[in-house]
């Protein structure tokens, strides 16, 4: 075999080497895209799961404002029914006089 052939031969395993090489660095480069895609549909599922949670959260403290204000206007509405009822025994008792 002549020194060109060798040099031809030599040429054509560089070159298969090389190819070799770019089939690995594209598979390995797929397989970081595809963990990549996964890791962040995981973290969206995450950040819907924990919106999710609080806005349950937010509905609950909005329920319970809501009972504290109607028990707030319940006992308004009492002390101003005592208050009227008192200031007509008041009333009643000057009248009575």
């Amino acid at each position: 075999m002549s020194f060109i052939d060798k040099m031809k031969e030599a040429g054509e395993d560089i070159k298969e080497a090389f190819q070799d090489g770019a089939h690995d660095l594209a598979d390995k480069a797929g397989d970081l895209k595809d963990a990549a895609a996964e890791k962040a549909a995981d973290l969206k599922d995450a950040a819907a799961e924990k919106a999710g949670d609080l806005k349950d959260a937010a509905a609950a403290a909005a329920e319970k404002a809501k009972d504290a204000a109607d028990t707030a206007k319940e006992k308004a509405a009492d002390a101003a029914d005592a208050a009227k009822d008192k200031a007509d025994d008041a009333k009643k008792a000057a009248e009575d006089k």
